[in-house]
C-alpha cells in the first residue's frame, strides 16, 4: 500500500510529526520532492529532532527511507545532518537510500540564488540555499544527478571547482545510491509512506505564483518523485493547522492585522513556536482559510485530511477562521490565481464558540470538547473532506487517530 502525506497550506503543517507517527506501521518512507530549505520537527518523550533532508521516517530503527528523483540536494547539509542524528542516537548506516536521478546543490547555486532574489522585480524571499537555482539548472539540462558522479566521463567534463567540492562526498555516497524504479518495483507489497515538502500553495503550478518553491509541493509529484505511477497511489492526506502560516513575500488574505486582530498573531505565534526550523524567522499567522484549504482537497484528490496544532487555541475564548474573501467589494469564494485579487482581499470570517480547556491529554476523539468537534466539523462540511487525524501536541503520543490508514 502505498500513502502520500501533503502539506494543505503553505507548508510547516506539522507534516514531519505526521510522517513519523504512520511511519511505526509503514516498512518504507519516500521523500519525493524538497531540498534542505524544507524543514520537519519531530518530538518523542525527550529527545527532539530536526530534519531538513533525511526522510522522518528514521527515527524508527527498523525503518529504510529514500530521498527520492525529485528532490535537490546538497551533500554537505545532508552529511552534517547526518552526522547530528548519529549524534542523537540514530543509527541511520544501511538504511537511508538516494535516488540516482535526484539533483545535487553545488556551493556556488547558494550565490546564484541570493543574488537572484536580490535583483527580482518581486523578490521572493527565498532562503538562499541553491534550491530554486538547482531546479532551474535541471529545467535547463545543465544539472548535475547524483549519478553522474559515477559516469566518469561526464565527472570528467564538470569544473575543477565543482569536482573538488564533489570529491568528498562521491565514495560516501556510492553505497546510498540506488536506482529508485527498480528499487520501488522491488518493494511492490510494502507499506510505504511518501512525504512532500512545503505544501501544495507553494507548488510550481498550482501554488500561489511567482511567491512558491521551485518543485512540485501537490501530491501528485509523490509519482514523479517517487519511482512509481500515479495508478500506485492508495491515499492522499494533507496536513493543515487549525490556523494557517506562511513564510517570506506572497499573498496571505487571511493574514492577522494589529489594528483589526491585536495581538492575536504574537499570540498565535508564540503559543504555536511558529519559527522556522532551517531559517529561525518568524512565520507570519492569520486565520485558517477555508477557501484555500478546499482548493487543496480538490487539487490533490485528498482523501483526508490531518488536522494539528488544535492546543493552540486552548486558551482562546473565540476563534475565526476565513470562510471567503471580499475585494473591491466583490464575495470571492473559491481560491483565486489573481496575485492582484488575493493581495487586495479581505477575509470574510466564521466565528467559533473556544473551548478554554487544555486537551494535550485526550486521546479520543469523542473526549473533545464539543466546542472543538464543532469547529472540526464546520471543517470537514466545508472542504468535504473528513479529518481523520487530530494532533494537540508537538510529542508523538499528542496524536488522535480516528482512522486505520493500512487497512
Amino acid at each position: 500500500m502505498n500513502l502520500v502525506v501533503v502539506g494543505a497550506q503553505w507548508g510547516d503543517e506539522g507534516k514531519g510529526k505526521i510522517v513519523d507517527f504512520l511511519a511505526e506501521d509503514s516498512d518504507l518512507i519516500v521523500r519525493f520532492s524538497g531540498g534542505a530549505n524544507a524543514g520537519h520537527t519531530i518530538v518523542t518523550s525527550d529527545v527532539t529532532y530536526k530534519l531538513h533532508l533525511v526522510p522522518s521516517g528514521i527515527i524508527y530503527p527498523d525503518k529504510k527511507v529514500v530521498l527520492g528523483t525529485g528532490m535537490v540536494i546538497d551533500p554537505d547539509a545532508l552529511f552534517k545532518e547526518l552526522a547530528t542524528i548519529e549524534e542523537q542516537g540514530i543509527d541511520w548506516k544501511n538504511r537511508i537510500y538516494i535516488s540516482d536521478r535526484a539533483h545535487l546543490v553545488l556551493p556556488r547555486y547558494r550565490e546564484e540564488d541570493i543574488e537572484l532574489d536580490k535583483n527580482r522585480r518581486n523578490p521572493i524571499g527565498t532562503t538562499g540555499r541553491g534550491i530554486g537555482v538547482t531546479y532551474a539548472h535541471k529545467a535547463h539540462r545543465d544539472g548535475i544527478r547524483i549519478g553522474d558522479l559515477y559516469n566518469d566521463k561526464l565527472y570528467a567534463s564538470l569544473s575543477e571547482e565543482d569536482r573538488d567540492y564533489l570529491d568528498e562526498f562521491k565514495d560516501k555516497m556510492r553505497d546510498m545510491v540506488i536506482d529508485l524504479v527498480s528499487f520501488m518495483a522491488d518493494s511492490k507489497g510494502s507499506r510505504t509512506l511518501f512525504e512532500g515538502a512545503q505544501g501544495v500553495l507553494l507548488d510550481l503550478d498550482v501554488g500561489t505564483y511567482p511567491y512558491v518553491s521551485s518543485g512540485y509541493s501537490q501530491a501528485a509529484g509523490a509519482a514523479m518523485g517517487g519511482g512509481i505511477g500515479p495508478r500506485d497511489l492508495d491515499g492522499v492526506m494533507g496536513v493543515f493547522k487549525a490556523y494557517s502560516t506562511r513564510v517570506g513575500n506572497g499573498p496571505f488574505p487571511s493574514e492577522f492585522q494589529e489594528n483589526r486582530d491585536g495581538e492575536l498573531e504574537n499570540y498565535i505565534r508564540e503559543t504555536g513556536r511558529e519559527y522556522g526550523v532551517t531559517t529561525g524567522r518568524p512565520r507570519r499567522c492569520g486565520y485558517l482559510d477555508l477557501p484555500a484549504l478546499k482548493y487543496a482537497c480538490r487539487v490533490n484528490s485528498l482523501d483526508s485530511l490531518v488536522l494539528t496544532h488544535l492546543d493552540v487555541y486552548d486558551e482562546i475564548s473565540e476563534l475565526k477562521a476565513c470562510i471567503a474573501y471580499e475585494c473591491d467589494g466583490e464575495l470571492v469564494e473559491n481560491f483565486p490565481t489573481d496575485i492582484n485579487v488575493l493581495e487586495k482581499a479581505v477575509p470574510v470570517t466564521k466565528s467559533f464558540k473556544g473551548w478554554n480547556k487544555c486537551i494535550k491529554d485526550i486521546r479520543n476523539y469523542d473526549e473533545l470538547p464539543q466546542e472543538a468537534k464543532d469547529y472540526i466539523k464546520f471543517i470537514e462540511d466545508y472542504t468535504g473532506t473528513p479529518v481523520d487525524i487530530v494532533s494537540i501536541g508537538y510529542n508523538r503520543e499528542e496524536t488522535i487517530l480516528r482512522k486505520d490508514f493500512w487497512k
